[in-house]
């Protein structure tokens, strides 16, 4: 068994522009930590978009999975995911998760439609394969920090700073394709490694 999740990963130049972001609101947001604040900041080279996490699954299935998955992401067009905007989950003022997405009226429109479209039919095609299917639709938000202690105190520091009020200039991530990437846990960490990719679109 090996465990797994589908994705979206990211571009050289975005990982480099979240690191730098990152960089940023590590030196704004601690001058207003108190000590209790406990904050674990997403690495950029794990940074991607979940499509779907699967969990621990058997090897035999990594083959029909790309020719399944492989073949639905080919009848989507590829898209566009804006990312502006800094929010949190699950509140402000407690936050626990630090995160980039698109604009609200982005989550709206039409391209976010698709995405949707695109995230059913592939849940759909894993559940073909007798995968548990998610139950919930997909949120395009990457995680930059997540909070493990210190939420109000986190919370006064984002509001102190402004940063949530403010535009970004991080431009987009291009779902053009879907990878299977095996999950490992180490000491050090999660590390990924990505099994297969297709293309999404023609």
């Amino acid at each position: 068994m090996i465990r797994t999740f589908l994705a979206v990963e990211l571009s050289e130049p975005l990982r480099l522009a979240l690191s730098k972001l990152q960089l940023e609101l590590k030196q704004r947001l601690s001058r207003d930590f108190s000590r209790d604040v406990r904050v674990s900041w997403v690495r950029s080279a794990s940074i991607h978009l979940t499509i779907k996490f699967l969990g621990d699954i058997d090897e035999q299935l990594v083959s029909p999975m790309q020719a399944a998955v492989g073949q639905v992401a080919r009848a989507h067009r590829a898209l566009e995911i804006p990312l502006d905007r800094l929010g949190v989950f699950p509140r402000p003022q407690q936050p626990k998760v630090l995160w980039v997405g698109p604009p609200e009226q982005w989550e709206q429109g039409d391209e976010s439609k698709r995405l949707a479209s695109l995230h059913r039919a592939v849940d759909d095609c894993c559940a073909s394969l007798n995968l548990a299917p998610d139950g919930r639709p997909l949120s395009p938000h990457l995680t930059l920090a997540r909070i493990k202690d210190g939420e109000r105190s986190m919370g006064l520091a984002l509001a102190k700073s402004g940063v949530m009020d403010r535009p970004l200039a991080l431009g987009s991530l291009a779902v053009e394709s879907i990878a299977l990437m095996r999950s490992e846990l180490r000491p050090t960490g999660s590390v990924y490694t990505r099994l297969w990719e297709v293309k999404v679109g023609g």
